[in-house]
C-alpha cells in the first residue's frame, strides 16, 4: 500500500481522534421471531436509527456458508500480486473492479476493494446535464481468479438482499407506513453494488484511516465486518467516535442519506470510519441498497403536513451516483456533491 502520506499528518480535519470511548456500542438486535414480532422489531429499529443510525442484527436468516464463501474467495482473490488485481482495474469507462488508494484521488484510505453490481446490467445516467436522458449500462469484471468469486458474490448478493428489504420493511412500519411501501423504488433497474473491502496492516495506524470519515449516499447499507473490527461511529449526542466490537455473525445495517432524506430528518445518515491495525489484516464485505436510476429522492409525502414542512428539495438519484463516478476519477472545481446541499433553507 505504500507510505503513509505526509501531507496527512498535518492535517488535523481528517487525523483520527485518539481518543474513543470503549465499552458502548450501537444497538444489537436480535431479528428471531420466535421472540421478536414486526411491531416490536420496528419499535426498536425506529429508536436504533433516531438515536443511533447504526445498529446490528443476529438470527437475520442470511446463512453463515454463504457469507464464509465469499469471505474465503476474497481473501484468495486479494492475496494475489498486486499486477493481477489490476487486470481488472476500474476506469472511467468500467466503473466496476478492483481499485487501491493509486487508483483513487484519496490516498489517505489504506485499503484496497472491488465493487460489484447487484443487478447487471447496471443502467445509470450518462450526465449530470438534467436535460440529458441517456444512459449507460455498467457490466462486472470478474477475475480469472479465483473461479469460485462470481458464484460466491451472487449467492451472497441474494440473501443479503433479502435481509436488506426486510430492514426497509421494518423502516417503513417503524415511520407509520404500510411495509411495503418503500419497495417500488427497488423493483427495476436498482443500482444496488457490494464492496469487497480489504485493509492490509499499517506501519503508522495513528496517522491513516481504512475509510475516512463519510456518511454513506444510498438508501441502507449492511455490513459484514470480520473480528479484527475497525469500524467506528460518531454518536449523535456528543460527537464521541464509538467503536463497533464485532459481534460474531452479525450484519450491521446504516441508515444512508436517502432514508435521512425520506425520512425528513426523524431519522439521520451518521457519519463514520474506519480504523486500520498495525498488525492484522482486515476484511469486510459492505452490502449498498440503492434505488432506481430514475428515482426522484425527496421526502415521503405521507410524512409531510403543516407541522412538519418538508426540510429537503428533491433531487435525480441516478444524476446524484453519476456525479459521485465522475468525481472519483476526475478532480472537481467544487465540493464533491452531498445531501446537505438539497437542504432547505431555515
Amino acid at each position: 500500500m505504500g507510505e503513509v502520506d505526509p501531507a496527512f499528518i498535518q492535517d488535523p480535519e481528517h487525523r483520527p481522534r485518539l481518543v474513543v470511548i470503549e465499552g458502548e456500542g450501537i444497538p444489537l438486535i436480535d431479528l428471531s421471531p420466535a421472540i421478536s414480532t414486526s411491531e416490536r422489531l420496528a419499535r426498536e429499529i425506529g429508536g436504533a436509527c433516531s438515536e443511533w443510525g447504526f445498529f446490528q442484527v443476529i438470527n437475520h436468516g442470511v446463512p453463515l456458508e454463504c457469507r464464509q464463501k465469499l469471505e474465503s474467495a476474497a481473501r484468495k482473490f486479494f492475496g494475489q500480486d498486486v499486477e493481477e488485481k489490476r487486470k481488472v482495474r476500474r476506469n472511467e469507462t468500467s466503473v466496476l473492479g478492483y481499485f487501491d488508494a493509486e487508483n483513487t484521488k484519496n490516498v489517505r484510505d489504506w485499503k484496497e476493494v472491488f465493487d460489484v453490481a447487484v443487478q447487471e446490467p447496471t443502467v445509470v445516467p450518462v450526465s449530470t446535464d438534467p436535460a440529458d436522458d441517456r444512459v449507460v449500462e455498467w457490466f462486472n469484471r470478474w477475475p480469472l481468479y479465483p473461479s469460485e468469486l462470481r458464484e460466491a458474490c451472487e449467492e451472497y448478493s441474494r440473501e443479503v438482499e433479502k435481509l436488506a428489504h426486510k430492514m426497509l420493511e421494518l423502516i417503513a412500519l417503524s415511520l407509520g407506513l404500510a411495509a411495503n411501501s418503500l419497495n417500488v423504488y427497488f423493483k427495476d433497474h436498482q443500482t444496488t453494488f457490494m464492496r469487497l473491502n480489504h485493509y492490509p496492516p499499517c506501519p503508522s495506524p495513528t496517522l491513516a484511516l481504512g475509510v475516512g470519515r463519510h456518511k454513506d449516499g444510498g438508501a441502507l447499507t449492511v455490513l459484514a465486518q470480520d473480528e479484527v473490527g475497525g469500524l467506528e461511529v460518531r454518536k449523535k449526542s456528543d460527537g464521541e467516535w464509538i467503536r463497533v466490537k464485532p459481534t460474531p455473525g452479525a450484519f450491521i445495517i446504516n441508515v444512508g442519506d436517502i432514508v435521512q432524506v425520506w425520512s425528513n430528518d426523524k431519522y439521520e445518515s451518521v457519519e463514520h470510519r474506519v480504523m486500520v491495525n498495525s498488525e492484522k489484516e482486515r476484511f469486510s464485505i459492505a452490502f449498498f441498497l440503492n434505488p432506481a436510476h430514475y428515482t426522484v429522492v425527496k421526502p415521503l409525502d405521507e410524512l409531510i403536513d403543516e407541522n412538519n414542512a418538508p426540510k429537503f428539495k428533491s433531487y435525480n438519484w441516478g444524476k446524484f451516483m453519476t456525479h459521485r463516478k465522475d468525481s472519483a476519477f476526475t478532480k472537481q472545481n467544487v465540493e464533491n456533491i452531498q445531501t446537505h446541499h438539497f437542504r432547505m433553507q431555515e
